[in-house]
């Protein structure tokens, strides 16, 4: 978290460790370039002057060489500061994004593992790498550049004034102009530009995917892109911002052009009117100086602008990372507490998920004991996969206890924790590695023989032979997938060699067509053998010969009892059976062919 008023740079630069002190360098390295790259426009001055002093006897202009080659070392040693500076900036930077990105994945390692599952992969490799990526040019480019551009001014004004005050004054009124013209654009109402512009650009890309996962629905069914309103939307909303912001900026965009680049149209009337009225080559001298010089300025006063922007983008980095970085930790457990047996109780457990008002589950209390077989059901966000997620501590929980053989799952170290359960997925994720590979995630000590005996009793049997390299066979490569049966076999052979005495199967058999789904249901009988099972389903044909039959509605046990027992109370649990039965015994054809 943020401590109280630490800038979001210094921060960043909190993570650079030892290699803080490279950043200062660079940073005085740069000044010390750009106070080095005024001289030659000096230089310069004081060979105009000594020409036009002797003009048109040339012959006898005097130190015009040594001003020359002043103007070229000096110019020389600024360009060697500056690329000093930058080398040491950028190995700053590549350690400081390196930092940021080890602190984030360490943190993230710390969260529950429901926060993990909650959020898509693809957002958090952006929150976490991309916006380490944006303090990179930070600190390598825009830091060291900050550095000059704070130092330029202060030498600018002293050199602006040093040979004609008049001519400098009127340079210096073009920069303050061009500062004024800045603030108009950036501040006010497009002071919060940059944030709402990552916000439109972050909802719009998320838009884009969902559209182009669902353009065979908008083939099949001859739809627009107006089809889908939030992407249509979003890309609405993105160009009136983009163009609000545009339209808002353009007459301080005006203003700050003509302001950076209009000193001659103020310095040439001025050359005029000083010259008619006094020396003509000090007047001639002074204004070489000063068109030269002025352009210098108007450069300066761009990468002030550069480096607001530079800014901006770091402090929204920084608010990115902070969404990751102010999630709650796991609690570790200061013992080692192990359990007694594979029994899992649930003790007036109330939970609710972060963002959310209303519980998921609100004082459940329920006991599985050692080898019972426990199925929960009930209608969709009824609390039944997040009851299960709790055992292996997905979450915590908000109020009392989850236990396992009498111990609380707070209290149980992690790898204990999952030594002693076997999570089953609705939704497998198979690497892009072997299925040996795959298989051998449970237990990566496992040999060769136990994983191909795992394999064969979750009935992959079948997929082992058509594999074209058999258990070597890698997944994803050169055409080789497999179906969502398939997939969940697989994982089921995970949960066999693992051989946890705790199985939760989560909709184990939700996207499996018959043939797979029988498989499944073999492969259960030698996954499930002597084991405390808690098996969550909707086809209620997997659960009748559970011990005990759970119905959560509305985060709360609405029954509990066998199969026969809950048909027999004619309520919740009887009208689900009769549902599930129609459906079942329902084929296409004309009304009344039940």
């Amino acid at each position: 978290m943020k401590p109280k008023n630490q800038s979001n740079l210094s921060r960043i630069l909190d993570y650079a460790g030892g290699y803080k002190n490279l950043t200062l360098l660079g940073c005085i390295l740069s000044s010390l370039s750009a106070v080095l790259g005024l001289i030659p426009y000096v230089c310069v001055w004081m060979a105009a002057r000594n020409v036009l002093e002797v003009w048109p006897a040339l012959e006898g202009v005097a130190g015009l060489a040594r001003w020359g080659w002043t103007a070229v070392w000096t110019a020389v040693g600024s360009i060697a500061l500056y690329f000093t500076a930058l080398m040491s900036t950028h190995i700053a930077a590549f350690r400081t994004a390196r930092n940021i990105r080890h602190t984030a994945m360490a943190h993230v390692l710390q969260l529950p593992l429901g926060f993990i599952t909650g959020n898509q992969s693809g957002r958090l490799r952006k929150l976490i790498d991309d916006n380490a990526g944006l303090t990179e040019d930070l600190l390598a480019h825009k830091l060291p550049d900050l550095a000059g551009t704070i130092i330029t001014p202060v030498a600018a004004i002293v050199m602006l004034f040093l040979f004609d005050w008049k001519m400098g004054l009127l340079c210096l009124l073009t920069m303050v102009l061009a500062l004024f013209s800045m603030c108009l654009m950036m501040g006010g109402k497009n002071a919060g530009f940059f944030h709402r512009y990552q916000k439109e650009i972050e909802r719009m890309s998320g838009e884009a995917v969902e559209y182009v996962r669902g353009i065979p629905v908008v083939k099949m069914f001859q739809q627009t892109v107006y089809s889908f309103k939030a992407f249509y939307a979003a890309i609405k909303d993105y160009s009136d911002l983009a163009s609000q912001y545009a339209m808002s900026c353009r007459v301080g965009q005006t203003c700050f052009l003509t302001s950076i680049n209009g000193a001659f149209a103020l310095l040439i009337p001025a050359a005029l009117l000083l010259a008619s009225g006094g020396n003509v080559r000090t007047v001639l001298v002074n204004f070489i100086f000063y068109a030269l010089f002025a352009p210098a300025c108007g450069q300066m006063i761009n990468r002030i602008m550069y480096m607001s922007e530079a800014v901006m983008e770091a402090d929204e980095a920084v608010g990115r990372l902070d969404e990751i970085l102010s999630q709650k930790p796991m609690e570790t457990p200061g013992s080692k507490k192990r359990p007694a047996d594979a029994s899992v109780s649930f003790e007036h457990v109330t939970f609710t998920y972060p963002g959310t008002d209303r519980p998921a589950l609100d004082n459940i209390s329920f006991t599985v004991h050692p080898g019972q077989v426990v199925a929960l059901v009930g209608p969709s966000g009824g609390g039944k996969t997040t009851a299960a997620s709790l055992i292996p501590r997905f979450w915590d929980t908000d109020s009392g206890s989850v236990t396992i053989g009498g111990i609380n799952v707070r209290e149980i170290c992690t790898e204990d924790l999952m030594k002693h359960v076997a999570f089953v997925f609705q939704d497998t994720r198979l690497f892009k590695e072997s299925l040996l590979e795959n298989i051998r995630a449970a237990r990566p000590d496992a040999s060769r023989a136990e994983v191909l005996a795992a394999a064969h009793a979750a009935r992959c049997g079948d997929i082992l032979e058509k594999m074209p390299r058999g258990l070597d066979t890698v997944v994803g490569t050169k055409g080789v997938y497999l179906s969502g049966g398939e997939q969940q076999r697989i994982a089921l052979a995970r949960a066999i060699l693992k051989d946890a005495p705790i199985v939760v199967l989560d909709e184990a058999t939700a996207f499996a067509d018959p043939e797979n789904e029988h498989q499944i249901q073999k492969a259960f009988e030698a996954l499930t053998k002597d084991k405390t099972v808690l098996m969550i389903a909707h086809r209620l044909s997997t659960v009748q010969d559970a011990d005990i039959v759970i119905v959560l509605k509305d985060g709360k046990i609405a029954e509990q009892g066998s199969h026969e027992n809950l048909l027999a109370l004619h309520g919740v649990y009887a009208g689900m059976w009769k549902d599930y039965q129609r459906s079942a015994r329902w084929k296409i054809g004309k009304e009344g062919a039940i």
